[in-house]
């Protein structure tokens, strides 16, 4: 989960009903689940994440930051960080 308010919508702020996986679809939403790029979404923000192209996209980029932000901190370089998330989930949102 990329926040500690757990329980409210990181866009709203109400209280959260769904968990959205900020990188999404084929195999990569289990990939989303073991390197915790989830977040807290209410039911309209959700339909909206999966609806609005924009909210998609910047759900991509979200993801793919916290998670190379995640490497960072165990000493990776952002380089090779980026380069992990490429071969890990077979693209680059940045």
């Amino acid at each position: 989960m990329i926040t500690n308010y757990e329980d409210y919508c990181i866009i709203c702020g109400k209280p959260k009903t769904d968990v959205h996986h900020l990188v999404f679809g084929n195999a990569k939403r289990r990939l989303a689940d073991t390197d915790s790029l989830t977040a807290p979404l209410c039911r309209e923000c959700h339909e909206k994440m999966h609806n609005v192209k924009e909210m998609q996209v910047m759900s991509h980029i979200i993801g793919q930051l916290f998670f190379e932000r995640n490497m960072c901190t165990t000493g990776v370089s952002p380089e090779d960080a980026r380069e992990h998330f490429r071969h890990r989930y077979g693209i680059s949102y940045l």
